[in-house]
């Protein structure tokens, strides 16, 4: 078998619909659209969601309280998981990537004050809670908001 061998297994390959040709083509005059009617106007059809003037799925379902677009979501770490790095470190948004304690940095980084902390580290991220910052001071480290 060679490369000018080769062919597609049969009946998989079909050719393209080339409407608009001509009457002879089968597919001439109104290129397969029909007669009248909105879909075959140019530009016809209905907006997506619409049902055909039955009430749509996304005004049928029950919507609850109040979506803020303006909500900061925080990139939440816990005291407690910060234990993992060296004594003396300095722990960056950076250092907590790669540390695969942070996947994605969405409006900033907020450090909890969950757990306890065992070890002198300088934390530089852009919120603390009050709890976060006594466990940072009162094992010998500092928080540093940037």
């Amino acid at each position: 078998m060679k490369l000018h061998n080769l062919r597609p297994a049969e009946g998989s390959t079909k050719s393209r619909k080339r409407v608009g040709r001509g009457t002879g083509s089968g597919l001439g005059t109104t290129a397969g659209r029909g007669m009248n009617g909105q879909n075959s106007r140019s530009g016809g059809g209905v907006r997506p969601g619409f049902e055909g003037g039955q009430m749509p799925l996304f005004r049928r379902i029950p919507k609850r309280g109040f979506n803020n677009p303006f909500r900061k979501e925080w990139t939440i770490v816990n005291v407690e998981d910060l234990n993992r790095f060296d004594d003396n470190a300095e722990i960056t948004i950076e250092a907590l990537v790669e540390a695969g304690l942070v996947k994605k940095v969405n409006y900033g980084v907020k450090i909890l004050g969950n757990g306890e902390l065992q070890k002198k580290l300088t934390i530089k991220a852009n919120k603390f809670t009050q709890s976060a910052i006594k466990k940072i001071e009162a094992a010998g480290g500092k928080a540093e908001v940037i």
